[in-house]
């Protein structure tokens, strides 16, 4: 009876129930299992909404996202890719980085990943393709390099890590800092492969201007400016992520205006769709809060830790097994809904194990990254496809290919966690 919740659940997620739903009616449903009583249910239905919601470490969400939209005003994305292309014109494999930048760039201040494949395949595959790439170098750097934003700050995914396993945001967002900078590496080195490898891939380089390079760096100066400002302010401990996040955006509102992007109508679209995202996370965080308190009275956390105990296998062992878990499950549900729903199983056990919650949270990052791009389902490889009219299968083979700078970072900090843990624990 303990697990019915549980096939409700997938029941309810394969007849296309929205998650934050599917959640809410399996935590029910097994609530009343336990105990019998719906005077429990209807007290939990009660004050759990105003609960989640009124928790003042979640303002952080919609101020990142706020900061995100008045960010992303007014063709930054575009702007991004044209300072990289210029920059990296007398590179062969240029254009596929500077995808990889720009993509990088946006996501993190549009703080989805979604978004980001769906714009930069708009502005990137038509130019890639007129200079002779591949679809299956383009459509790989555009997918993978979407991905990019759940590691670098402000990392929506981070905070949600954070708010649902109790560990420091500022810490976390942090951590994913020199991590992300390591897939990046590996991303350039990867593209540099495959074109002297298959130089048919990237026939084709020309030369910008000094001109045109330094021209379009006044474009995007103050929004790099700003992410490097919020890292800094993360880093000091000179602000909370809360904080952060406010000035992030109303630094990020200023720029817009300043620089005549930020129409009245551009920012009080931001707004709308600030409101509209937040509202979407904040409903799955009631539906996972209400399935939460299934798991915490059918104590099906604990049974999974006693069980693993009792089997004594090596702590690196249940890790892979994780790792191989999450990368599955994440290539059929978005990070946001995965991550609520699989760490109030993973992160007892993991912590059981005695590895570090910040660790395994840049390890969570990582392998969401994965499942959004790989077979068979892997989201936004279809959102790429759709956007750039390219078929599945090359996007597919332009993500495989690519996908061995996140695997190469996974190991890496695998065997080296103080990769992850060294930045953070320096922070004050």
């Amino acid at each position: 009876m303990v697990y019915v919740p549980f096939v409700i659940m997938v029941g309810t997620l394969l007849l296309g129930l929205p998650i934050a739903f599917s959640l809410a009616v399996s935590g029910i449903v097994g609530i009343y299992l336990l105990g019998g009583d719906w005077n429990v249910v209807f007290r939990i239905l009660g004050t759990t909404p105003f609960g989640v919601s009124a928790e003042y470490v979640l303002t952080t969400i919609p101020m990142f996202i706020l900061m995100a939209y008045f960010s992303a005003s007014g063709g930054l994305a575009r702007d991004l890719y044209i300072a990289g292309a210029h920059w990296l014109s007398r590179v062969k494999g240029g254009l596929a980085i500077a995808t990889v930048f720009a993509c990088g760039i946006f996501g993190a201040m549009s703080g989805a990943s979604l978004a980001a494949a769906a714009v930069m395949s708009s502005i990137a595959m038509p130019e890639m393709r007129r200079h002779g790439y591949s679809d299956e170098l383009a459509a790989g750097a555009i997918g993978i390099g979407a991905t990019l934003d759940i590691l670098i700050p402000p990392s929506v995914g981070m905070v949600i890590y954070g708010i649902s396993t109790q560990t420091s945001i500022g810490k976390l967002l942090i951590a994913g800092v020199i991590p992300g900078i390591i897939v990046a590496i590996f991303l350039v080195l990867a593209i540099l492969v495959w074109v002297r490898v298959k130089p048919d891939h990237a026939p084709e380089v020309y030369a910008a201007s000094a001109g045109e390079r330094w021209a379009s760096l006044r474009r995007i100066w103050s929004s790099l400016l700003l992410i490097a400002l919020v890292v800094a302010l993360l880093y000091t401990g000179a602000a909370t992520p809360t904080e952060v996040g406010a000035i992030g955006a109303f630094l990020a509102a200023g720029i817009g205006v300043a620089f005549g992007r930020l129409t009245r109508a551009g920012a009080l679209e931001a707004i709308r769709q600030t409101v509209k995202t937040s509202a979407l996370i904040f409903t799955i965080l009631i539906g996972a809060t209400v399935f939460g308190y299934y798991m915490a009275m059918s104590k099906v956390p604990q049974q999974v830790v006693s069980v693993v105990t009792e089997m004594d296998l090596n702590r690196w062992v249940v890790m892979s097994g994780i790792v191989v878990a999450y990368f599955v499950v994440s290539m059929f549900m978005d990070e946001l809904p995965l991550l609520l729903l699989t760490l109030q199983l993973t992160f007892p056990l993991i912590t059981s194990l005695g590895f570090d919650p910040i660790w395994f949270g840049v390890m969570s990052m990582l392998m969401v990254s994965m499942g959004l791009v790989f077979p068979p389902v892997g989201m936004i490889a279809f959102v790429v496809s759709s956007s750039a009219n390219v078929s599945l299968v090359k996007v597919y083979t332009g993500t495989s290919i690519l996908m061995i700078a996140l695997v190469l970072t996974t190991i890496l900090i695998m065997v080296f966690p103080g990769i992850v843990l060294w930045l953070p624990n320096t922070m004050k």
